[in-house]
């Protein structure tokens, strides 16, 4: 007998496509179930019957719109909740908390065998659920497009990884180092039955410190991967998108990395206390002729906003020593528990982070190659940098325009404050973060030169728009 299954992503944003949910897809159609996708939700499924509900669930902070979304289709059950399984990222790190919240004991780790879960008797049955090939025709033009279906492959070349950092979740979600996977007979498989795709996507969290790294470069090659490789004239990319330890890279290594069509290289620089083996690895990248490479920053955990700016800064300059073109991609630590994305870490502050927000935002995400777009974006040193973090938000976003003389007089009056008093602005900037609360503080201020720098932080009519968005905003 057909079941009807609804797959479910939360309206959350994200870049990739819903890997599980599209296994899970692919396991039931083998089945002969009825399968239906749906990104959000939509109050239409109420009328019709579902023997399951999936709902995929991907960082913490996402708490707020997956807890709706769950709450939503339990109506979708009649309060049958054991009709709807929640799994992934969020429902592994904070099990006890959706379930306390929903009343659904969530489904922790990867999902292998069906009847794990289910009592039904159309699961009682072998298939390894994370073994089956994704099902790429799940989405239609109704539901989330995710364009990069069309042209990559998707998947593991091994998984889990080997180290425990505090940071980081995948010792949680995937506890078992496997340091190889069939890669050949996966990706030949979508082929067949999906069509070729240019680019192949590797989500592996930690590659390099896999004994078989030789046979999965093999296999990449073997696959039209090689180095130089085209489809249809166009250039082909391997990408491991989660980044590469750069305390396993050795020449050996490199060497086996250069042999294929990576594009980008991606490193983790998360701590200034690696700059030695990260500065070693990028000079390898660089003598073998990989030249593209993308760097994970990680900022506002135990770093502070001058080691920040040095791990950019050593990026800038490894590209005018070995000629390559480094994007770094800061990253803003979030504890694995947090509900939302307001967490502010020990060495960092409200206004710090505002700030650095800001910057990434007029440059879409990623900090460029370029010197002089570096300095003029974070600063010719560390102490201008701290200084860009303390200005108000309409002048660092506009630096350089029209504003520029006010900017100047601006920095006049920053730099005849004494540190006490930098500290005192920085306190009430950080406390007094609504407008009107701004507002309130000036009046409050005994001190002439803190008060008449606040003024600055409550811009003209023509600019209050734009400060009552940018400090509406809670979520930074």
């Amino acid at each position: 007998m057909k079941r009807n299954i609804l797959l479910v992503e939360p309206n959350y944003q994200t870049k990739f496509p819903p890997l599980g949910l599209m296994k899970i897809s692919a396991y039931h159609k083998q089945l002969g179930d009825n399968v239906q996708f749906i990104k959000g939700y939509k109050q239409d499924v109420l009328y019709s019957y579902w023997d399951k509900i999936y709902i995929a669930t991907l960082f913490t902070y996402n708490w707020k719109v997956t807890i709706e979304t769950i709450k939503d289709y339990k109506q979708a059950v009649g309060g049958d909740i054991s009709r709807i399984i929640v799994g992934g990222i969020l429902a592994t790190l904070m099990g006890e908390e959706l379930w306390k919240e929903t009343g659904i004991i969530p489904q922790r780790g990867l999902l292998k065998s069906a009847k794990e879960i289910s009592k039904d008797i159309e699961d009682d049955n072998d298939l390894i659920v994370e073994d089956l090939i994704p099902d790429y025709a799940l989405f239609d033009e109704s539901t989330q497009k995710y364009t990069l279906i069309e042209d990559s492959y998707f998947g593991y070349s091994t998984r889990g990884c080997v180290r425990r950092c505090p940071f980081c979740g995948v010792h949680r979600l995937e506890p078992d180092y496997i340091d190889y996977k069939d890669l050949k007979t996966y990706v030949n498989s979508i082929k067949r039955i999906y069509g070729e795709k240019y680019h192949l996507v590797l989500f592996d969290n930690n590659i390099l410190a896999s004994e078989k790294l030789s046979n999965i470069i093999s296999d990449i090659c073997d696959l039209g991967f090689e180095k130089g490789a085209k489809f249809n004239n166009r250039q082909r990319h391997v990408d491991f998108n989660q980044g590469v330890d750069a305390r396993y890279i050795t020449e050996e290594k490199m060497k086996l990395l250069s042999k294929i069509a990576i594009n980008p290289l991606r490193i983790a620089f998360d701590d200034i206390k690696f700059e030695k083996s990260y500065i070693g690895s990028v000079e390898l990248a660089a003598k073998h002729e990989i030249r593209n490479l993308s760097n994970y920053i990680l900022y506002n955990y135990n770093d502070t906003p001058e080691d920040f700016w040095e791990r950019l800064k050593i990026n800038i300059d490894l590209n005018k020593k070995c000629g390559l073109k480094i994007y770094s991609f800061p990253m803003k630590y979030i504890p694995l528990n947090a509900k939302d994305r307001t967490y502010i870490g020990t060495n960092w502050n409200w206004q710090f982070i505002r700030g650095v927000q800001r910057i990434i935002n007029v440059m879409k995400g990623a900090v460029m190659y370029k010197e002089d777009f570096f300095h003029r974006a974070f600063g010719e040193n560390k102490d201008e940098f701290m200084m860009i973090l303390h200005m108000p938000e309409y002048l660092l976003m506009h630096r350089g325009e029209e504003i520029q003389s006010e900017e100047s007089e601006w920095r006049s009056r920053f730099n005849s404050l004494t540190q006490s008093e930098k500290e005192e602005l920085l306190q009430i900037l950080c406390e007094n973060r609504s407008k009107s609360k701004l507002i309130n503080s000036i009046s409050k201020t005994k001190n002439r030169k803190i008060k008449a720098i606040l003024n600055f932080y409550i811009p003209e009519e023509t600019n209050l728009s734009l400060l009552d968005n940018i400090i509406a905003e809670e979520d930074i």
